[in-house]
């Protein structure tokens, strides 16, 4: 409707200038006053298509083509040409040294030192010993044959406090000089996050972390530090990976670090200053920095796919984007489309006042705010993994209502669906193409790397071959391919992740790797999955060129998978006689000397 007055409203406008363009040519009026109306006539006809623009913009994000949805079959084909592959990783997950060095405590190692907060109690004090394994795991990112490895900087590293004026560590500057530097050394593009989770326990402690608006300043003037002394090296920055979870399972259920569970406004508020933050950062190197380093920054949005159980019901496609809205558009929206999704607003609005608040749960930006938020970002990372069917559910009012129940849905799932590892991931590759689509049409069609996408496994025992992350790959990234021929911009891939890793509140129960880390063994040996050798076949042939190519991967794939396996078997009994060795002999020499020492008093007593 609004689209059809504004269209009307236009062609007056159109049909009112042809009149007097008529009416000057036939009377030839060529008076000072005429001309200056014919100018402002002409200026109000360009401000009217602004609007029809903006409408129709408007028009196409809200015309999402739910009852479409034919996966259809596999699609043999390559990418486009300088199509960027890579492999990614974050830095508390794999660095470790937690304390070495001058690197300051993170929210992360005051959370996982407190009993409880992780399955068995495991921390990433040592991780995968990746900060003194940078060339060894350079050399796997060169056995792969990526373009790209996106890693993050850990904050208290470089800046113990998290404050810039009181103090910098230059051991760990070094460190990420020396990172990029050999990246760049082998012709493997640096990708780098700002942030990935660990923010100094020192902001933690004295504001609050990120429900304080200090954040902003603080963070600002972090990512300021790492333009100057990267920024002449690296061009794509990422300010913040997968905020959603910093938010909601930080301070709203507190799974995540800092583990604090405060409900109510607390994850929306988290959300609010990151965002501002994220635009803060975006305006910093655009006006400093921009010019003499020739970069980009944007932020990697994580979210699922929210499938309608009935896409021909209004009310179930209502509650797939509401799940969409609340997951991805909590923050894209704002940094696309200048505000909060209508559909966040008014829900969580509208619940805020049936708990009698005076105003609501979520905050506002201010018009000044808006504009300057709005088109900070010069690409938008995705980080995708599963999908979920959506549909209706009123939750009963709540005297305290949260996140969770402010959408007023549910999520199911197929149980036909692959979950080859822990429970919440389901792979379901044509979401993927669902997604991309969703984002082409929402945020007009923005410049996409995919910056987070794979599988993990939950078996304890070492799963070299593993057939269901090629399938999940293959599949996948298909559907990458798919969309792309659909018209979305997407300009690279990145596997999640390198290594096995320590997975945040899970330990190391849940394996992402595409390379196996036997962490029973103090050298932590790294292991190539059969999941690599596919890869590495997708990367070299640029896609998926034609069937009888393709179906030949995964054999190959797995026969490498078993030479490896074995030489791994000989690996781990040769670390458990050295258990025998280091432990359990000199534990048994200790008690025969005891029990040497036992006798001869006895014989001593006797004989006495």
């Amino acid at each position: 409707m609004q689209l059809f007055w504004a269209s009307k409203f236009i062609l007056n406008a159109l049909v009112g200038l042809g009149q007097f363009r008529g009416i000057s040519q036939i009377g030839h009026i060529c008076c000072e006053e005429h001309q200056s109306q014919l100018v402002r006539m002409r200026r109000d006809t360009l401000r009217c298509w602004a609007v029809l623009v903006a409408l129709m913009a408007l028009s196409v994000a809200e015309d999402f083509p739910w009852t479409k949805n034919n996966p259809g079959s596999f699609y043999y084909g390559t990418f486009p040409a300088g199509f960027l592959w890579g492999v990614g990783s974050s830095a508390y997950q794999t660095e470790g040294a937690w304390d070495k060095d001058g690197k300051g405590p993170s929210i992360w190692d005051t959370f996982t030192h407190s009993k409880g907060k992780v399955l068995r109690n495991e921390t990433g004090d040592s991780a995968c010993d990746g900060y003194y394994r940078v060339k060894d795991d350079i050399q796997l990112l060169k056995e792969l044959k990526v373009n790209h490895y996106l890693l993050s900087i850990s904050w208290p590293r470089i800046m113990p406090t998290g404050i810039k004026a009181e103090q910098l560590n230059e051991k760990g500057i070094q460190f990420y000089n020396d990172t990029i530097n050999s990246l760049l050394e082998n012709n493997i593009t640096p990708i780098v996050s700002l942030y990935h989770w660990d923010l100094p326990q020192v902001l933690q402690e004295k504001y609050g972390g990120w429900q304080n608006i200090s954040m902003i300043n603080y963070f600002n003037d972090y990512a300021n530090l790492c333009f100057e002394k990267f920024g002449d090296r690296v061009k794509h920055w990422i300010t913040f990976s997968n905020p959603w979870a910093v938010a909601e399972k930080g301070y709203e259920t507190g799974e995540h670090a800092p583990g604090l569970k405060l409900g109510g406004c607390a994850a929306y508020k988290a959300a609010h200053h990151i965002i501002k933050t994220h635009a803060k950062v975006w305006h910093s190197y655009n006006t400093t920095w921009r010019r003499e380093q020739r970069g980009m920054v944007g932020i990697s949005l994580t979210s699922g796919w929210g499938e309608p159980v009935d896409p021909h019901s209004q009310t179930d496609r209502d509650a797939a984007e509401r799940y969409i809205q609340f997951h991805l558009g909590w923050f894209a929206n704002p940094i696309y489309r200048g505000d909060y999704p209508e559909v966040m607003k008014n829900y969580v609005g509208r619940k805020s006042a049936q708990q009698g608040l005076g105003t609501s749960r979520l905050p506002t930006f201010s018009v000044q705010e808006k504009t300057y938020i709005k088109g900070t970002s010069d690409f938008l990372g995705v980080g995708h993994f599963t999908t979920r069917y959506v549909l209706q559910k009123s939750f009963p009012f709540l005297q305290v209502s949260s996140y969770h129940t402010d959408p007023d849905l549910a999520e199911l799932v197929d149980p036909n669906w692959p979950a080859p590892g822990p429970k919440w991931l389901y792979s379901v590759p044509w979401g993927f193409r669902r997604l991309l689509n969703f984002i082409k049409t929402q945020y007009g069609n923005p410049l996409i790397y995919v910056t987070e996408n794979g599988v993990s496994e939950t078996v304890q025992c070492s799963q070299l071959c593993d057939e269901w992350r090629i399938q999940y790959l293959k599949g996948y990234i298909n559907e990458i391919l798919k969309a792309l021929n659909d018209g979305v911009n997407v300009k690279g891939y990145t596997a999640w992740s390198l290594l096995d890793k320590f997975e945040w509140n899970k330990g190391f129960s849940e394996r992402f790797g595409l390379y196996h880390i036997d962490f029973k063994n103090k050298n932590k040996p790294r292991y190539p999955k059969a999941s690599v050798d596919y890869y590495k076949r997708i990367i070299s042939a640029n896609g998926f060129p034609n069937p009888r190519e393709v179906e030949s991967w995964q054999q190959k794939a797995m026969d490498t998978c078993s030479a490896t396996h074995q030489h791994l078997a000989a690996d781990s009994l040769i670390t458990h006689m050295e258990m025998v060795t280091e432990i359990v002999l000199p534990t048994v020499f200790t008690l025969c000397i005891l029990i040497s020492i036992v006798l001869l008093i006895f014989y001593l007593r006797n004989h006495s």
